[in-house]
């Protein structure tokens, strides 16, 4: 029953959730200390109620814009301010399950550093075509390069996802005619 419990404290570590008081928190490393966050983390304890709660409101609020734009497709300006605002509030919802710091980390992570920044540089430019250009075919270009940065990393929290569907691509345009 112990190492029931112990396995439970540290799947609570794990996801950033607050551990027993008679549970040693771990030693936090100089080099990955991110002070702001950390003050961050501290100011914002949740039960684990409230951080359902959160995540479910924050998913469904996400989910519902990204739906929601569908019915504006036509209007490629409308669409993708919906669009990456889904986007933002879908991915802002596994910070309250995780915690911003874990959230933060994990998408830093050397495996999907690349994907975030293609991601996070993709709903930026379809903003700011959106916002800014106004011009309706660089907003459709930019919501097709986030909607592909999107499935990419999504895929980057998959094992072995993106190496499949690499191998499942290449093949495809590799055949001979």
């Amino acid at each position: 029953m112990e190492k029931m419990n112990n396995a439970f404290e540290k799947m609570k570590m794990l996801v950033g959730m607050e551990v027993e008081d008679g549970q040693e928190q771990p030693a936090i490393e100089d080099g990955n200390s991110f002070s702001l966050m950390d003050d961050f983390n501290r100011q914002c304890t949740f039960t684990t109620k409230q951080r359902f709660y959160g995540f479910a409101i924050c998913l469904a609020a996400g989910l519902a814009c990204t739906f929601l734009s569908i019915l504006v497709f036509f209007h490629p300006i409308k669409f993708g301010i919906t669009f990456t605002f889904g986007n933002l509030l879908a991915l802002g919802s596994t910070a309250f399950l995780i915690g911003p710091k874990r959230q933060v980390s994990m998408m830093l992570d050397p495996v999907r550093i690349y994907a975030t920044a293609i991601y996070l540089a993709s709903m930026i430019i379809a903003l700011f075509c959106a916002f800014y250009v106004r011009n309706k075919l660089l907003t459709l270009l930019a919501i097709i390069l986030e909607f592909g940065a999107l499935i990419w990393y999504s895929l980057s929290y998959i094992p072995f996802a993106r190496s499949m569907v690499s191998k499942i691509m290449v093949s495809c345009f590799d055949t001979e005619f």
